[in-house]
């Protein structure tokens, strides 16, 4: 069986120029937001704690909690509502079409018996008791009577923002009201008995002063004060000491394509999005900072070893970045003449890497292109061993190619044929004694390196393509990863019949796998989040 042990929640999906909407429990202490088709619930005393409901069959926009914490209502882009519990695996409630198109916020009636939708707006406002209050793109902020809806108060311009005002929150007990602008900071009001708010305090988020640190979403509950940048990062920050640096919980917003766990340190994880974010994880501890590159670029596979990083994108670059630390230090870009389909390092001397292209492959040494060769078939995958000795290349037609490397040289030694779908990964055992192989039509195969011969059979379980594949460290256990949403680990010397499989693994799909160790599998997916799942054999 396989066990969840640990989440590491995506951020919220953003939008530059959009607000976002932050809600919360004050009972359990935990926020709502959305990403994709996803909504993230999470606990702001346990990071790690994280649920996410995804029947939305389009991307979600907005969840709010009844007043009572026993369901939460969730919108989306296509104008449906639905209601489900907050216990009890999301059992659903109701479900409306509200609007013909995107809904923007809903609110529930304080009985919890009627719900209140719009659409497409400029303008925030929230009302709290007897007055309500709005902010703008103007940077202003108006007071309303709530009952009669006519002005009665403003916050004042005085150290008020310099840029739109996306988002705004008014404390527990209504004297102050939070507000975050696009001048990348927070600002907490106190609200005077003549309906004029003053700042009492200006919150500075630390950042790097780009764009991303724009803020875009904010909440106030109980001692929490929650503010959400462009670029998804949440601040937690501690009401009743605004002076103590915020806490930060941050990830990836895009589909997580890549994952590599530290051999030195295998609680370390290192993930990659296509959007070029690399992101460092701790096991037990969560989110732990990102790798900044001087150069961003996008990102389609990753491998790391102790001291270095290398990828490649959607151009015809290979990046090798030191890693020093929590930091990539000095890269270099090695340019291989065609669009890298795969990349696999020697382990044992990882400065030689094998990278697929369409027509071959490429050898590198360093930053050196070693050859290029043309091997005379559609090349889809590629795995080169520890000790740089040996390459097996996979195709389009779902052959499987062994050579020898001579220096600059491949020499064919046999082809492998079992698939029946282009081959999309391809990886060694730890102890070189097998490796494994899948294809674009749902079947993984393991192979014995010596014989050549199929040592594992009928790993037909994914209804889908595979996408990854990862080996436990003691080469007893492989994991595939699937389109299906599910993550099969079988053991070798077992039946595939014997296997574990874990549905639903990731929305949308599994796209990143790897062993923590010999009883720890990480995945991740197209729902941007990381899962730690702790296997214990049959």
């Amino acid at each position: 069986m396989a066990q969840l042990a640990e989440t590491y929640a995506c951020v919220p999906s953003t939008e530059r120029g959009r607000g976002i909407l932050i809600s919360g429990d004050p009972k359990s202490n935990s926020i709502l937001y959305c990403n994709g088709r996803s909504v993230i619930i999470r606990y702001l005393d346990r990071p790690l704690e994280v649920q996410v409901y995804g029947e939305h069959g389009y991307p979600a926009t907005v969840a709010r909690f009844s007043p009572n914490g026993e369901w939460i209502a969730s919108a989306d882009v296509s104008g449906t509502v639905r209601i489900w519990g907050t216990r009890n695996e999301f059992v659903l409630k109701k479900e409306f079409r509200v609007l013909s198109g995107r809904i923007d916020d809903l609110q529930w009636s304080p009985d919890c018996q009627r719900i209140v939708a719009s659409g497409e707006g400029k303008g925030t406002s929230f009302v709290h008791g007897s007055k309500f209050i709005t902010v703008s793109s103007d940077k202003k902020g108006i007071l309303y009577d709530a009952k009669t809806g006519d002005i009665i108060g403003e916050l004042s311009s005085e150290d008020g923002h310099k840029g739109s005002i996306y988002a705004i929150s008014w404390s527990p007990d209504s004297k102050l009201v939070l507000t975050v602008s696009a001048d990348k900071s927070a600002k907490v009001w106190e609200i005077s008995e003549d309906n004029i708010g003053k700042v009492k305090k200006t919150l500075t988020c630390p950042g790097s002063g780009g764009v991303d640190d724009m803020l875009v979403g904010c909440l106030w509950q109980n001692d929490h004060i929650v503010t959400v940048s462009l670029g998804g990062t949440i601040f937690l920050y501690s009401a009743g000491d605004l002076d103590k640096a915020p806490l930060l919980l941050s990830g990836h917003m895009k589909n997580i394509n890549s994952l590599a766990v530290l051999k030195n340190d295998p609680k370390v994880i290192l993930s990659s999005s296509y959007d070029g974010l690399i992101v460092k994880w701790v096991q037990g501890i969560g989110y732990y900072g990102k790798l900044d590159r001087k150069v961003i670029s996008q990102i389609k596979c990753l491998a790391a070893v102790e001291e270095e990083i290398v990828s490649s994108g959607f151009d015809n670059k290979v990046w090798r970045h030191s890693l020093q630390g929590d930091q990539c230090g000095d890269a270099e870009c090695i340019d291989i003449g065609n669009q890298p389909k795969d990349l696999s390092l020697a382990l044992l001397s990882p400065n030689i890497a094998l990278v697929s292209v369409e027509t071959g492959v490429v050898i590198l040494d360093g930053s050196k292109v070693v050859s290029t060769i043309n091997l005379g078939f559609t090349v889809t995958a590629c795995a080169i061993a520890p000790n740089g000795t040996e390459a097996i290349v996979g195709g389009q037609d779902g052959k499987l190619h062994v050579y020898s490397i001579t220096g600059d040289t491949l020499k064919e030694e046999a082809v492998l044929e079992k698939h029946r779908g282009a081959i999309t990964v391809i990886r060694y055992s730890p102890d070189v004694s097998m490796f494994a192989s899948a294809d674009a039509n749902r079947e993984a195969v393991v192979w014995d390196s010596a014989s050549r011969e199929v040592k594992l059979k009928n790993m037909l379980y994914h209804t889908a393509r595979i996408n990854c594949l990862a080996w436990s460290p003691d080469s007893s256990m492989v994991a595939t990863g699937s389109l299906d949403t599910c993550v099969i680990i079988y053991e070798v010397d077992k039946p595939a019949s014997n296997r574990i499989t874990i549905k639903g693994a990731h929305l949308g799909g599994v796209y990143g796998l790897a062993f923590a160790d010999e009883r720890n599998v990480v995945s991740s997916g197209e729902d941007a989040c990381i899962r730690v799942w702790t296997v214990t054999p049959q």
